[in-house]
C-alpha cells in the first residue's frame, strides 16, 4: 500500500512542478496549455490528479448539481485553480475559498501563469487551515 503524503507534501511538490513548468514554457500560454502539462507532470510525480472535477453543492434548500468545475483536485484533498492573465483579479482567491468551503477542503493554490514569475503567480488559499512554517510551500528557493 502506498504511503500516504502530507498536506504541506502534496503543496510543496504541486508548487514545485508549477515553478518548473513556468520555467519551461513561460508566461501567456492559454490556461488548457498549463492545466494538461501540470495534469502529467503530478501524475508523472505520483500524484492523483482529477481533471474539469464537477461539483455539486446544496444551498437553501436549493441544490446544484455539476455546477462548478475545479481545474485540478490533487489528492481529493487540494484545488489547484490556473490562470494566465496579466494579474490576478480580486475575486479569483476568493473563488478559490469558496470552492474549498463548499467542498470542505483545507487548502488550494492559484496559480497564475501569466505572471512574470512563480512567485509572482502563486498564492495559497486556506479554509480553516493554520499557516504552515513547511519548507516544502516555499516557492522563492531558487530565482527564476
Amino acid at each position: 500500500m502506498p504511503e500516504r503524503k502530507t498536506l504541506d507534501e502534496i503543496t510543496g511538490t504541486i508548487v514545485d512542478t508549477c515553478v518548473k513548468l513556468h520555467k519551461g514554457l513561460g508566461p501567456g500560454l492559454l490556461e488548457s496549455v498549463y492545466e494538461t502539462v501540470l495534469l502529467r507532470d503530478l501524475e508523472r510525480r505520483g500524484l492523483k490528479v482529477e481533471r474539469q472535477k464537477s461539483v455539486s453543492f446544496e444551498y437553501d434548500g436549493l441544490h446544484f448539481g455539476d455546477m462548478l468545475r475545479i481545474d485540478l483536485l490533487v489528492e481529493s484533498l487540494v484545488v489547484v485553480e490556473i490562470k494566465s492573465v496579466e494579474k490576478i483579479s480580486p475575486v479569483h482567491p476568493k473563488q478559490v475559498l469558496t470552492y474549498l468551503r463548499l467542498m470542505n477542503l483545507p487548502v488550494g493554490l492559484l496559480v497564475n501563469f501569466g505572471a512574470p514569475t512563480m512567485k509572482e503567480g502563486l498564492q495559497r488559499v486556506v479554509n480553516g487551515l493554520a499557516p504552515s512554517t513547511s519548507p516544502h510551500l516555499r516557492i522563492n528557493r531558487d530565482p527564476e
